[in-house]
């Protein structure tokens, strides 16, 4: 008995990204794409897909947390993203209240246990 195609949905905000995955995947055998709010086996997200949305982080916020978690201090991310010192600090400080985190480190720590990031 054989198992019928592997359903995939795709959830990527950004239409001419989303338009080259479903181009690309297409004709792939044993895949089958299905239309938004269907039945999948897996879902294809883009960058800041659901689950940077269920933390409410901002794209900046994600940047930053990927910094954090290559060790970054607020000075190198500040340097990185062509932003201030203490703007740095501002978005560093916003995700220790979103990821209810205690640190820097819990910071990434709970980013990487809800799958934000992966280390």
């Amino acid at each position: 008995m054989s198992a019928g195609p592997l359903l995939i949905a795709l959830d990527v905000a950004e239409p001419d990204l989303a338009d080259r995955l479903a181009a690309l995947l297409a004709d792939v055998p044993g895949l089958t794409l299905v239309r938004p709010g269907e039945a999948a086996d897996a879902v294809l997200t883009g960058p800041g897909g659901p689950r940077g949305a269920e933390t409410g982080l901002t794209p900046r916020e994600a940047e930053v947390l990927a910094l954090l978690a290559e060790g970054a201090s607020n000075k190198v991310i500040a340097r990185r993203l062509g932003i201030s010192v203490h703007t740095a600090k501002f978005h560093v400080g916003s995700l220790l209240d979103k990821l209810d985190a205690t640190g820097r480190t819990d910071a990434v720590a709970h980013a990487a246990r809800l799958g934000v990031i992966h280390l």
